[in-house]
C-alpha cells in the first residue's frame, strides 16, 4: 500500500472538517457584520446549519479524489478481512473433517473387531 493511501480516511475526514470550519467561520463573520441577520441562539444554530449545508457540496466536489482513495482503502481492508475469515473457516472445516474421518475409522475398526470376535469363539 502506498504511503499516500495509508491514512486516506484520516485525511478525508480532516479535510472535510476543515472545509466545514471554514464555512462556519465565513457564516459567523457574515452574521457578525449583519449581512446575514442573526437573532439569539436560534440564529447561531441557523448559521451552523447553513455552514453544514454549504460545506457538503463543496466537500463533494473538492474532495472526490480523497474520497476515492478512502473508498479503495476501505474495500482493500474489507477484502483482506473476508479472505482471512474464509481461510479460517476452511481451516476449521478441514480440522473437523479430519476428526470426523478419524472417528469413522475407529468406529469401523471396532465394528470389524466385534464382527470377527464371535466367529473365533
Amino acid at each position: 500500500m502506498s504511503s499516500s493511501k495509508n491514512h486516506a480516511t484520516l485525511r478525508y475526514t480532516s479535510l472535510r472538517a476543515s472545509i466545514f470550519l471554514g464555512c462556519l467561520l465565513v457564516t459567523l463573520l457574515l452574521g457578525h457584520f449583519g449581512i446575514i441577520p442573526v437573532v439569539g441562539a436560534t440564529g447561531m444554530v441557523f448559521l451552523v446549519l447553513l455552514a453544514g449545508l454549504v460545506s457538503a457540496p463543496i466537500s463533494y466536489v473538492v474532495l472526490s479524489r480523497q474520497r476515492d482513495e478512502m473508498s479503495a482503502q476501505v474495500v482493500e481492508k474489507v477484502a483482506g478481512m473476508r479472505a482471512k475469515a474464509g481461510q479460517r473457516v476452511a481451516d476449521q472445516n478441514a480440522a473437523e473433517d479430519e476428526a470426523d474421518d478419524a472417528a469413522r475409522a475407529v468406529a469401523q475398526a471396532r465394528a470389524a473387531a466385534e464382527a470377527a470376535a464371535p466367529q473365533q469363539s
